[in-house]
């Protein structure tokens, strides 16, 4: 644990749970909303697993994005997770989507 909060720069244990609690329930909120995205798009399992799973990732990547700068703001956390998002974006290759 000291390792990781010295690499996130995050100064007490509450912070962190925190942290991996905003992570939680950004996952779960990101899968869940992407059923009725799926569905709005006519994408079924019956289609077969080559095309129902690659967009139903494709759909709950920007989902997740929006989501956890989302709940990191409710939960107090904004800047730690607005600078992970930039940095996990610049790492995707996606970094021009952010204007410093």
């Amino acid at each position: 644990m000291k390792k990781l909060k010295e690499r996130w720069n995050v100064e007490s244990n509450t912070q962190l749970y925190i942290i991996f609690l905003v992570f939680a329930i950004t996952g779960s909120s990101a899968a869940k909303l992407a059923a009725p995205v799926t569905e709005f798009f006519g994408i079924s399992k019956e289609m077969g697993w080559y095309v129902y799973w690659p967009f139903r990732i494709l759909i709950i990547f920007p989902i997740y994005q929006v989501l956890l700068v989302f709940f990191g703001w409710i939960f107090g956390q904004f800047n730690f997770f607005w600078t992970f998002e930039k940095k996990m974006l610049r790492n995707l290759g996606l970094g021009f989507l952010i204007k410093e």
